[in-house]
């Protein structure tokens, strides 16, 4: 047991330098990557507006700036794009050399994905010290405990929006645009998530409904937390292991499965 764990961390602290070293090598692709996720705060703008307008929101246009900022840098930390990567690797028959390992292909994406976060890093506190002092009014240092939970909850938020999208990544043993079931669930993500609008300002009865889903914990609950906004931490880690325990269950199944079909070169 000892040995194995010994080797699991070699494996990780390997694919952790390769593809940190990789991503290094396209710094300008990342900068670009980082400002194409600044849709929350154009939409920080129109919020605040709405709110300075006279709209009975329960949210300041302080707390709103402050909100979208937090979803900006939450979603810095839990953008996936495993399902495109997978995909190619089926449909050209590029995953047969990594079924030559000793150990699971998913492992890859996932090690690649946390070695960007590292990588990206730099460029989104840079653009936050821009944003502070282009309105420092808005400046805020959250307490310790919150920071530390919302560490907690962006990493658990990672991990659902990547096993959901490498759940769906499975489909492409099956049909060879499985980027399309992705397409279709980012239409609810991008309502439900907190990402347009944050989820309390939502009518009482899509609250109810929406809270028993994972939309809202993988940007309005960490973004919440980190900006003070009170939410129900027990039932949203709840929620949370509970759907990426879902999502885990099916991804095996789906994977054991489409084994069985992949025909890929060198199978």
């Amino acid at each position: 047991m000892k040995r194995q764990i010994q080797r699991a961390i070699a494996i990780t602290k390997t694919l952790m330098v390769v593809y940190y070293a990789y991503m290094l090598e396209y710094r300008a692709e990342l900068l670009l990557w980082v400002l194409s996720g600044s849709l929350p705060l154009i939409l920080m703008g129109v919020w605040v507006q709405a709110a300075q307008g006279g709209g009975n929101f329960g949210l300041s246009p302080l707390d709103f700036t402050r909100y979208f900022l937090a979803v900006f840098l939450v979603r810095q930390f839990t953008v996936v794009w495993v399902i495109w990567e997978f995909e190619r690797e089926v449909v050209e028959g590029k995953l047969s050399f990594r079924l030559l390992q000793p150990f699971d292909p998913g492992w890859h994406h996932f090690i690649s994905h946390i070695a960007e976060r590292f990588a990206r890093l730099p460029f989104a506190l840079i653009l936050i010290v821009l944003f502070f002092w282009l309105y420092p009014q808005s400046f805020w240092v959250p307490s310790l405990a919150n920071a530390l939970l919302c560490l907690l909850v962006v990493c658990l938020a990672f991990v659902l929006r990547f096993a959901a999208q490498y759940t769906f990544a499975m489909f492409s043993f099956w049909i060879e645009r499985a980027n399309a079931i992705e397409s279709f669930w980012f239409l609810f993500y991008l309502f439900l998530s907190g990402l347009i609008a944050p989820v309390r300002i939502f009518p009482p009865l899509v609250q109810e409904i929406v809270k028993w889903t994972p939309f809202p914990y993988m940007i309005d609950f960490p973004a919440s937390i980190l900006v003070g906004l009170p939410v129900n931490v027990g039932q949203g880690l709840a929620v949370m292991l509970v759907w990426i325990g879902l999502f885990l269950a099916l991804n095996r199944r789906l994977w054991r499965l489409g084994l069985k079909r992949y025909s890929g070169m060198g199978a």
